[in-house]
């Protein structure tokens, strides 16, 4: 018996050697056989293929028609069956029948992904589930796709541009498998990835391909935020001008450019500090500080020493950041700043507290929040999670956005006994970006509190009015809504800032800075804050220093640049006849309420007359200010109006300066004026 196994074992052992020379020998043979139905994918990717692909790319990858028809002859004589179908789905035909199979079929059914396109193969690639049965899957669940990237099979049109994306947001943009054409292209990034360069106000910084989806990338960077970047800038650069050295704090560095553009030009009057939790970003943050010339220091975490100085550049740096790996929060509790910037992706209130524990006094917090779905309105259930308010969609529901973040802004630095002035206030494109100046004490602390406030809204013709200060509730709106209409009309909203969102200096000596760097994409924007922070059409602003004054900043008088005949001996003989001195911080004083420009605006679309012409927006501004009321443009809405009159008023200016449709304008305004000259 034991004999018998032996012989069957040997017999085995050479049946197995016959099959494995049988398999060498039918590798070397020409591309233009057909594959066999049970060949694994090595073995299909290792049959010889034309000189248009890559020795280890799967043929159904082509950059051109021509490539995938060079895998037959086409034009030699008989019957030739198609590289990419098997025998049983499509039969061997003539040159002509063949190539319109290849040019309808294969090419025409496809994904495309960096120039290559992935044309559907119809093979047995694919390991069959067997049935219930036990049989194989019938020949037409065999149509799959080859990825360019990682060679995987995918059967679905749609799930390969699924996994093409997964691979773009990982930043795989190249084929990863042995032997790839570009595998050399992943060795000068040292993460395995290929770099892009953008140019940004003098900086320069490296991107990764997926550095537009922030859910999967580290190194986040998005273009659209360059109008947010320069405000930004502008206002440390603005602060940087009353005190120097400043302490300053890029809270989520991502690819750091904000950091580096402060150091590359503000220089010496700032020290600069970019942190990032991301060890991706962090070495990004290196990498770009390398790339501008600028100095990186280590945090406190492990020596830097070095590192440092083996990346030393070969000419002196211009300027020096430190990078530290560290929670935002962590840092803020660590360390006391001068400025510091919170620009997380969605909402900041997470940090408003670790912020405003360990700023300094007379310090500047700016917060720029993305989270436009709780902000306007989209999401009210995580409005009143994050911000505690209570909002609805108005028509003014950028600047509620802005009075419901800085409130927010105002409890968190009240409960650290610190209270905010306002400097600006801003809602463009996808984001709210607010900058406040910290004013230390329970008093400053009490006075901010005092301007959160409730606001009635009604949202039959949306006029609103903010609720007094004391116990006593008057829910009443100017408005007759809720006499002449069933039910309630008005609700309300907040609590919201009810005080000023800009502050007129500040916004000036931005404009100065603006001016000073070149940044000529935001100045008509400063330019229209300034003329809404005053509740003015006049846009008169000169650049010079004559054209400055002293401002009333946080309860404080701020001289700012004037001419040299006012700074000049009289000034310093003459004893306090304006209540100023030649510092900076003079005499506190109150700022005036009068002063403050009103709150909220109107739309003009939305309060027009039905069947009637309105006057064009320009025009309609100065009748209001001929009618005697405050009035100026908004940047939260191009069709906004900002007033002082009740919408009562602007809408009886609005209905006496409309004519009817179908009538000469010209005529109706005329008969407007003459009637009113009468």
């Amino acid at each position: 018996m034991a004999e018998l196994k032996e012989a069957v074992a040997s017999q085995q052992h050479q049946e197995d050697r016959g099959i494995k020379r049988d398999e060498d020998t039918g590798e070397e043979d020409s591309a233009g056989s057909a594959p066999a139905a049970g060949r694994s994918d090595a073995a299909a990717d290792g049959d010889s293929k034309p000189s248009t692909t890559t020795p280890d790319r799967h043929i159904s990858i082509q950059t051109k028609l021509e490539g995938l028809e060079m895998l037959v002859d086409l034009n030699g004589a008989g019957r030739k069956s198609c590289p990419l179908c098997p025998e049983e789905k499509f039969k061997a035909c003539y040159s002509h029948k063949l190539r319109r199979h290849l040019q309808n079929l294969h090419w025409k059914v496809y994904v495309e992904f960096k120039g290559s396109r992935m044309c559907i193969c119809h093979l047995a690639c694919r390991n069959p589930k067997p049935s219930l049965s036990g049989d194989q899957v019938s020949g037409r669940h065999m149509a799959h796709f080859h990825c360019v990237v990682c060679s995987v099979t995918i059967a679905r049109k749609t799930d390969m541009i699924s996994h093409l994306k997964r691979h773009f947001n990982k930043g795989e943009t190249e084929a990863s498998y042995p032997g790839g054409s570009d595998a050399q292209m992943d060795e000068p990034a040292p993460s395995g990835q290929a770099y892009e360069i953008l140019k940004e106000l003098g900086t320069n910084v490296q991107l990764l391909p997926n550095h537009s989806t922030p859910m999967k990338s580290d190194t986040y960077f998005n273009r659209k935020m360059k109008t947010n970047r320069q405000l930004v800038f502008c206002s440390l650069a603005v602060l940087a001008e009353e005190r120097n050295p400043l302490e300053c704090l890029d809270a989520f560095g991502a690819t750091g450019i904000m950091g580096l553009q402060w150091a590359k030009h503000l220089r010496s009057t700032v020290r600069v500090t970019i942190t990032d939790i991301s060890d991706t970003c962090v070495k990004m943050i290196r990498e770009n500080c390398q790339l501008n010339n600028i100095r990186a220091d280590g945090g406190s975490r492990g020596p830097r020493g070095p590192d440092r100085a083996g990346c030393e550049p070969e000419t002196a740096p211009v300027a020096t950041v430190e990078v530290a790996k560290m929670d935002a929060n962590v840092i803020m509790h660590l360390r006391p700043f001068d400025y510091i910037h919170l620009d997380p992706f969605g909402t900041a209130v997470n940090y408003l507290d670790a912020a405003f524990r360990n700023v300094r006094n007379l310090g500047i917090i700016s917060v720029t929040s993305t989270d436009t779905g709780s902000l306007y309105a989209k999401s009210p259930n995580v409005t009143l999670r994050h911000y505690g308010c209570h909002i609805v969609r108005t028509e003014y529901y950028k600047e509620l956005a802005a009075r419901m973040v800085v409130a927010t802004v105002a409890r968190a630095a009240a409960r650290c006994n610190k209270g905010i002035e306002v400097l600006l206030a801003v809602a463009v494109e996808h984001f709210v970006l607010v900058v406040v100046r910290v004013l230390r004490g329970p008093t400053q602390a009490d006075e901010s509190a005092k301007k959160l406030r409730k606001l009635v809204h009604c949202q039959w013709c949306e006029e609103r009015v903010f609720l007094k200060l004391g116990n006593m509730v008057d829910d009443t709106v100017p408005c007759n809504c809720h006499g002449s209409l069933p039910g309630k009309t008005a609700v309300q909203l907040g609590p919201l800032w009810a005080g000023p969102l800009f502050n007129t200096g500040f916004l000036r000596r931005m404009l100065s800075a603006a001016v000073q760097h070149s940044m000529d994409d935001i100045q008509p924007l400063v330019k229209t804050l300034i003329c809404e922070s005053e509740c003015t059409t006049l846009k008169s602003l000169v650049h010079g220093s004559s054209a400055l004054s002293n401002q009333v900043e946080c309860g404080v008088v701020i001289k700012t640049l004037q001419s040299g005949e006012d700074g000049g001996p009289a000034d310093q003989a003459g004893k306090r006849k304006s209540g100023e001195d030649c510092g900076n911080v003079v005499k506190k004083l109150k700022p005036d309420a009068s002063l403050d420009h009103p709150a909220f605006y109107y739309s003009i679309h939305r309060h027009s007359i039905r069947r009637m012409n309105m006057p064009k927006l320009n025009k309609f501004l100065q009748y209001l200010t001929e009618a005697g009321f405050r009035v100026s443009r908004t940047h939260f809405d191009p069709t906004g109006v900002r007033t002082d009159a009740t919408l009562q008023q602007f809408k009886s200016v609005l209905t006496k300066y409309s004519v009817p449709t179908g009538t000469n304008t010209g005529a109706g305004q005329s008969t407007a004026s003459s009637e009113k000259a009468v």
